[in-house]
C-alpha cells in the first residue's frame, strides 16, 4: 500500500506512522529522515539542501521532490510506503502524483488524523523537556514525582519555544493555510480518509488499522 498520513502538529502522525508502517510491512518515509541522509552522505542534493539551510533559507520544492524521488526509487518502497510530512502543499502533492505517474504507480490511500485546535495545544504545550538527558515529559499525560525535574537523571526540565502556546498557535494558522488544503485536494480524487486521533495512541492505532483494512490494507 501506498499511504500519505496528513494532520496538524500534534496530532501524533510520528508515533503512528510507526505502528501503521509495521502494520502494513513498509518503510516509514520522511522528509526530515531524508534531508538528514542526504546531507550527512553529501549527497549532490543534500549538499544543495545544506546551502539553503545554512542561510536560513527554505529548502525549494524542486530539491526536496527530487530526494522524494531518490527515496521512492529504492528497492525497499517497491511494494509500497509510508509517507510522513509530505506532501505539505497543494503543489508538493501534484508534483508528487507527477512522480509516483513517472514510476508508474500512484497513491493508494491518504489518512488524515483529526484533533481539534484546542487539544492540539494541550498536548503541546504541556510537553517539558529535560535539559539533561532529553527525555520529554508531559505535565499532564506523563508528568515527573517532582515539578520541573526529570526523574530519569534528576536534571532540570524547560519548556521549548516550539511548545509554547503562542508559537503552537502560529504553527496551526500555518497549516490551516498550507496544510489543511490537501484534504479537499485529495478528498476529491476519492483517497481520503479521516481517522479521530483523540484519546490514548493505542485507540487511535486502532481506528487506523480498522480503515486501513477497508481499503484492504
Amino acid at each position: 500500500m501506498r499511504l500519505v498520513l496528513v494532520g496538524p502538529p500534534g496530532a501524533g502522525k510520528g508515533t503512528q506512522a510507526e505502528f501503521i508502517a509495521a502494520h502494513l510491512a513498509v518503510p516509514k518515509i520522511s522528509t526530515g529522515d531524508i534531508f538528514r541522509a542526504n546531507v550527512s552522505q553529501g549527497t549532490p542534493l543534500g549538499v544543495e539542501a545544506k546551502r539553503y539551510m545554512d542561510a536560513g533559507q527554505l529548502v525549494p520544492d524542486e530539491v526536496t521532490i527530487n530526494m522524494v524521488r531518490d527515496r521512492l526509487a529504492e528497492p525497499d518502497a517497491g511494494d509500497g510506503f509510508l509517507l510522513d510530512g509530505f506532501p505539505r502543499t497543494v503543489p508538493q502533492a501534484s508534483a508528487l502524483d507527477k512522480l509516483l505517474a513517472d514510476l508508474g504507480t500512484a497513491l493508494d490511500l491518504v489518512m488524515e488524523l483529526v484533533v481539534d485546535d484546542d487539544e492540539v495545544i494541550r498536548r503541546l504545550s504541556g510537553r517539558r523537556t529535560c535539559r539533561g538527558c532529553g527525555k520529554i515529559w508531559h505535565v499532564e499525560f506523563d508528568p515527573t514525582s517532582k515539578d520541573n525535574i526529570c526523574d530519569r537523571c534528576g536534571s532540570e526540565l524547560f519548556q521549548r519555544d516550539d511548545d509554547k502556546a503562542d508559537t503552537i498557535a502560529n504553527r496551526l494558522v500555518e497549516y490551516s493555510d498550507k496544510t489543511a488544503p490537501l484534504v479537499d485536494f485529495y478528498g476529491a480524487q476519492g483517497k481520503l480518509v479521516g481517522i479521530d486521533a483523540t484519546g490514548p495512541v493505542e485507540d487511535v492505532t486502532v481506528r487506523a488499522i480498522d480503515a486501513l483494512r477497508s481499503y484492504g490494507g
